[in-house]
């Protein structure tokens, strides 16, 4: 079921915002500091925890991973968002720093793919 998902998903989120704005005023900085972060390391170990410790149906699983592989897109782009606002707002040398960046990430796709290990037989067309 879904709302398993959801549930861990929310567990994760509080915990992570509260560990991150524990450690945000440990640092003596007034933000959460790592909140994100935390809560998706701890939502990937508990979502790999769950089927093997705590014996749930497949439906409950497919929910489980459901929002376990959306949750860390949805906060990728939140992130990238906030990172174009601040670098427009920032001024130029910043955005053209951003467009390098994602232009040079996308030559190197190709260097990389070279060095995919794998079967042979699957890139064959047929």
């Amino acid at each position: 079921m879904i709302v398993y998902g959801v549930a861990l998903l929310s567990f994760c989120m509080l915990i992570g915002t509260y560990a991150g704005n524990l450690l945000g005023n440990l640092l003596g900085v007034n933000a959460n500091v790592g909140g994100v972060g935390i809560s998706m390391v701890l939502l990937i170990l508990l979502s790999n925890m769950s089927n093997k410790k705590l014996h749930l149906n497949a439906m409950s699983e497919s929910g489980i991973y459901f929002w376990s592989a959306m949750y860390i897109p949805i906060v990728v782009a939140m992130a990238a968002k906030q990172n174009v606002i601040a670098a427009v707002s920032s001024g130029w040398l910043a955005v053209i720093a951003g467009v390098l960046a994602v232009a040079v990430s996308f030559a190197v796709i190709p260097l990389i793919s070279r060095f995919e290990v794998g079967d042979e037989a699957d890139h064959e067309v047929r």
